[in-house]
């Protein structure tokens, strides 16, 4: 399957970017925003769009660095690769980023091939993305996976409105214990929350072709995301 890139008009007026769009054979279906880690929209990330268009979505994944630096692909192979993604996060505004995903959003819902219903998953940084996509945006049910910063904004929980699936990697570099914990302890109790552990697992265990990449782990998560965005999109 092969996607296309289509062009989102900024909120603030500042310009526009692209974005990696697959469809479904079927040509519609609801859409899920695909949220990039801190190596832009490369190869894993449209493989993954691709994944999601095979069991029915249409996947949208919109370049989050592009004001900073359009167009960025790297991988998790060379330290130079990690340097440059580093820079990048480092550099990132987590809020102009969430005014992006909203108007990802904003222009699925006006596509013909989109069903009614929008979702979001996000991996890394997009982990922690898919978390305030669903505290501070209009969609209709996000998953985040090894989100690195969450326990940083549980105050925000208060706002969330529709369902939301972390997954946790029990052994997270960027994610120590203590994150986790209190993670569990100001998500546990949310009606709208449900955290899966996958204990002793690294960072970014369902990375396609990562260096941590753990096949078993991945396809255990995926089948619960699958499922969940069956339960909260159809």
């Amino acid at each position: 399957m092969s996607g296309e890139w289509i062009t989102i008009e900024a909120s603030d007026g500042s310009g526009s970017f692209k974005a990696y769009m697959t469809k479904p054979a079927t040509g519609h279906g609801p859409a899920i925003i695909a949220l990039q880690e801190i190596f832009g929209v490369n190869a894993g990330m449209r493989e993954i769009c691709e994944s999601l268009s095979d069991v029915g979505f249409v996947a949208i994944c919109p370049d989050l660095f592009w004001r900073q630096e359009p167009d960025i692909e790297l991988t998790d192979k060379t330290e130079e690769e990690w340097q440059k993604a580093f820079a990048l996060y480092n550099g990132f505004d987590i809020d102009k980023a969430i005014e992006d995903i909203q108007a990802t959003i904003h222009l699925a819902r006006h596509l013909d091939s989109v069903d009614e219903k929008i979702g979001a998953v996000g991996y890394c940084l997009g982990g922690l993305l898919a978390y305030l996509t669903a505290t501070r945006t209009d969609v209709d049910a996000s998953i985040g996976y090894y989100g690195v910063g969450i326990h940083d904004h549980l105050g925000e929980a208060d706002q969330l409105k529709e369902p939301l699936l972390l997954h946790i990697a029990g052994g997270d570099e960027f994610v120590p214990a203590e994150a986790q914990a209190k993670m569990h302890e100001g998500l546990d109790n949310h009606p709208l929350v449900h955290l899966y552990d996958y204990p002793g697992l690294d960072h970014a265990f369902a990375r396609p072709d990562g260096i941590h990449h753990d096949a078993e782990a991945a396809q255990k998560a995926n089948a619960r995301s699958l499922d969940f965005f069956n339960a909260h999109l159809r």
